[in-house]
């Protein structure tokens, strides 16, 4: 079932984005680590058309290494840039400068074989909201620009930033696109905190991390709550609750608590680094 989801804001920022694309020498575009897949907005691949791009895949200290390198490499074949990001390293920003330099160096040699002074590099910066977009942006420029927050949607208009004298940076608003067509990628999405918790039933959202972790990482569970796989998803929840102390009055496990319980030890890395879809 198509899940909807389509503030105005955000279509506000379609166009804003389409208009501005001319300005720029290419984009780079941010998905998640975890989700590549799912975070990554088709509605935004239509409007950036063929502009040349380099993908960062961001919060890699969070996502399975070994998924990270398969995802990276499927890029590569696909003829696009692409890199693995962790914003509290700085070898990464560093790589990320390179990486854009390099981008924009075929529109500076043509500027430059037609006797015009070159000017530093123009790219704009995309991405959906929360993956990390005005951290990496505040790390690049070396000082505190973008707002940040765990918050989807803090970034709420343009921006251009000044990254030293190596490309400019044009910062956009986070993009949903209207709907989700395939039901996983809105699971997905609401696991990792991409969308705001209210959007899908919190239980739902835990069943679903729930099964998933039991298919390909079966030990995270044991070892986080020591719980075993099994087919009884409310036995799964009251093992949970128990074991984390999630009880109310009367001694009964509160559901809720434990898919707060559940999806703040993913989300954070307690349970282990995870990437949830396969290039």
């Amino acid at each position: 079932m198509p899940i909807q989801w389509f503030p105005g804001h955000m279509a506000k920022a379609r166009r804003e984005v389409q208009e501005q694309l001319k300005l720029v020498d290419f984009v780079i575009e941010l998905v998640d680590a975890r989700a590549p897949y799912s975070s990554q907005n088709p509605m935004l691949q239509e409007v950036l058309g063929q502009k040349p791009k380099l993908v960062l895949l961001m919060k890699k200290d969070l996502a399975d290494a070994a998924r990270t390198a398969n995802w990276i490499k499927s890029y590569q074949e696909q003829g696009i840039q692409a890199a693995a990001v962790d914003v509290n390293q700085k070898g990464d920003i560093q790589q990320v400068v390179q990486l854009a330099k390099a981008m924009g160096q075929e529109k500076m040699d043509k500027l430059k074989a037609k006797g015009i002074k070159p000017r530093p590099a123009r790219a704009m910066i995309v991405g959906i909201p929360n993956v990390g977009k005005s951290t990496l942006i505040n790390r690049l420029a070396n000082k505190k620009i973008a707002k940040t927050g765990d918050r989807p949607g803090i970034t709420k208009q343009q921006l251009w930033i000044k990254i030293k004298k190596d490309f400019e940076l044009l910062d956009t608003p986070g993009i949903l696109w209207p709907k989700f067509e395939e039901e996983a990628v809105g699971y997905r999405l609401a696991a990792i905190g991409t969308i705001k918790d209210q959007l899908l039933p919190l239980q739902d959202i835990t069943a679903f991390v729930i099964r998933f972790l039991f298919e390909e990482y079966p030990s995270y569970l044991q070892e986080r709550y020591g719980i075993e796989d099994s087919s009884d998803m409310v036995e799964i929840f009251e093992g949970i609750g128990r074991k984390r102390g999630a009880l109310e009055s009367g001694g009964h496990v509160n559901f809720d608590k434990v898919s707060d319980i559940v999806l703040q030890d993913l989300r954070t890395g307690k349970l282990g680094k995870f990437t949830l879809e396969l290039p």
